[in-house]
C-alpha cells in the first residue's frame, strides 16, 4: 500500500495560513505518523524574488489604505467580472508548482492559502495532474477566491460558512465542518493559578491580555487610555509586541513615563515575542486583539472572551461580525469604547461568564485533528484521460 504524502502549500500574507499548516503538521505526528508531510510556502515557491516585497506591500496596504481593500474585498465576495479577473492570476509561473509536484510527488494536497488553492484547481483543470486536493478555509467567512471548481474538499470552521458554500453550489459532501486548525496546546485544560504565578501576576486580580502590536493595535494612545481611563485599580495587563522589538521598548518606556507622571494604578507586563501563548491565553480573563481567524479560533477553544479592537475592512469584520453575534466577544471602533467596553466586562462577571460560556459553544477544540481526518478519508472527484499530449478533466464522480 502506498504511503501517503501529503504536500501543505501555505502562504505569508498573514501568519494564519502558515499557523493552520503547522497545526494540521503537528496533528499528523500525533496521529498519523506513518503519513509524510511537506509544508511549502507558495508565494515563496513561485515567486522566491518577489514574495518578501509582496508581503511588505499587502500588509502596508490592508494597514494604510483599508477601505480600499475592504471595497476589493466586497466587490470580489461572489463570482462576477471582478472575482473571474482576480482569479486568471492563477495560471502564473504554473511551470514552478508543475516543478513542485513533480518532485515531491504527493498523494495529497491540502492548500491553506487561497493562491495556492486556485493554482491547484487551474493545474487540474488542464489536466496536469490528478492529485486529491483539499482547501482550509482560515476564517469565519466565504469569499469567492476560496471556492474553485477541481477542489476535492473544502474544510470550514463553522456552519454558516458550509451554508455559504453551498450557495456557491459546492456540494454537501464536499464540505466538512471541522473548526479551523489550530495547535494541540490551544485546545488543552491548563491550572490557571499556577500559570499567574509561572509570570509573577496575582491569582486573585483580573488579567487583561493585550496582542496585535505588528498591526497596530498598541500604541501611545491606547496605553494612555488604559492608564487612564477609570479602570479598577487592581487590573492586570500583559501585552504581547510579538518581533516588533522597537515597539517592546517604546512600550516599556511609556509604561515607566506615564507611572511616573500620572501615577499608573495597573500592573503591565510587557512582552515580546513568545511560543507559549496558549498559557498567556489560559491564565487570563480577557484578550483584547485583532480578529484574525487563527487568534480567535484559539482563544475560543480555551473559552477566553474577546475584545476586538478596529476590525480591518474584509475577513477581520467578517470574523468580528460572527463572534459579536455569538455573544463571545465584543467590538470597539475607538481607544475611548474600548476602555468603556473593558471597565463593563471587568466590573460584570456575569457578561463575562456569559461570553466564556458562549465561547465554549461555538468552540471545536482539536480543529487540526479533525482536518487531518478529512484529509486522510476524502475522495479524489475528479479523473483524468489523456489523448494524444493533450490531458484534460472528463468526469467527476457521484
Amino acid at each position: 500500500m502506498k504511503r501517503d504524502k501529503i504536500l501543505l502549500l501555505t502562504g505569508s500574507l498573514g501568519d494564519g495560513h502558515i499557523q493552520a499548516a503547522k497545526a494540521i503538521m503537528e496533528a499528523a505526528k500525533l496521529h498519523h505518523p506513518e503519513a509524510e508531510i511537506v509544508a511549502v510556502d507558495f508565494m515563496e515557491w513561485t515567486h522566491p524574488y518577489l514574495h518578501s516585497v509582496g508581503q511588505f506591500c499587502y500588509l502596508q496596504w490592508v494597514k494604510n489604505l483599508p477601505s480600499v481593500y475592504g471595497y476589493l474585498y466586497r466587490k470580489t465576495r461572489s463570482d462576477n467580472k471582478w472575482s473571474a479577473l482576480f482569479k486568471r492570476i492563477r495560471s502564473f509561473r504554473t511551470y514552478r508548482m508543475l516543478e513542485l509536484l513533480q518532485s515531491i510527488q504527493p498523494t495529497k494536497v491540502v492548500s491553506t492559502f487561497p493562491g495556492a488553492a486556485a493554482a491547484m484547481s487551474f493545474l487540474r483543470s488542464a489536466g496536469f495532474t490528478e492529485v486529491a486536493t483539499a482547501t482550509v478555509i482560515t476564517d469565519y467567512t466565504d469569499h469567492s477566491y476560496w471556492i474553485h471548481p477541481f477542489t476535492d474538499c473544502y474544510l470550514v470552521g463553522a456552519e454558516h460558512v458550509k451554508e455559504a458554500l453551498l450557495q456557491y453550489g459546492v456540494r454537501d459532501t464536499q464540505i466538512k465542518l471541522t473548526g479551523i486548525p489550530i495547535r494541540e496546546p490551544f485546545s488543552k485544560e491548563y491550572d490557571r493559578d499556577q500559570l499567574r504565578v509561572k509570570y509573577g501576576l496575582s491569582p486573585n486580580q483580573p488579567v487583561v491580555l493585550i496582542m496585535g502590536g505588528g498591526f497596530g493595535l498598541i500604541g501611545k494612545d491606547l496605553l494612555n487610555k488604559l492608564i487612564s481611563g477609570g479602570l479598577p485599580r487592581n487590573t492586570q495587563f500583559v501585552i504581547v509586541c510579538g518581533r516588533n522589538k522597537k515597539l517592546q521598548m517604546l512600550m516599556e518606556e511609556e509604561v515607566l513615563y506615564l507611572g511616573e507622571t500620572i501615577g499608573a494604578l495597573h500592573n503591565f507586563r510587557i512582552m515580546g515575542y513568545i511560543n507559549e501563548i496558549h498559557e498567556l491565553m489560559a491564565l487570563s480573563d480577557l484578550i483584547v486583539t485583532k480578529p484574525g481567524g487563527l487568534t480567535v479560533t484559539e482563544a475560543l477553544s480555551l473559552e477566553l472572551p474577546m475584545l476586538l479592537f478596529k476590525p480591518l475592512p474584509g475577513q477581520e469584520q467578517a470574523n468580528a461580525a460572527y463572534l459579536v453575534g455569538a455573544g463571545a466577544a465584543l467590538e470597539a471602533s475607538d481607544e475611548r469604547e474600548l476602555t468603556d467596553f473593558l471597565l463593563n466586562v471587568l466590573s460584570n462577571d456575569s457578561l463575562l461568564n456569559g461570553m466564556r460560556m458562549a465561547a465554549q459553544r461555538i468552540s471545536r477544540k482539536h480543529g487540526a485533528a479533525t482536518a487531518l481526518d478529512a484529509i486522510m478519508t476524502m475522495d479524489n472527484r475528479y479523473v483524468s484521460s489523456r489523448n494524444g499530449e493533450n490531458s484534460f478533466i472528463i468526469a467527476a464522480k457521484a
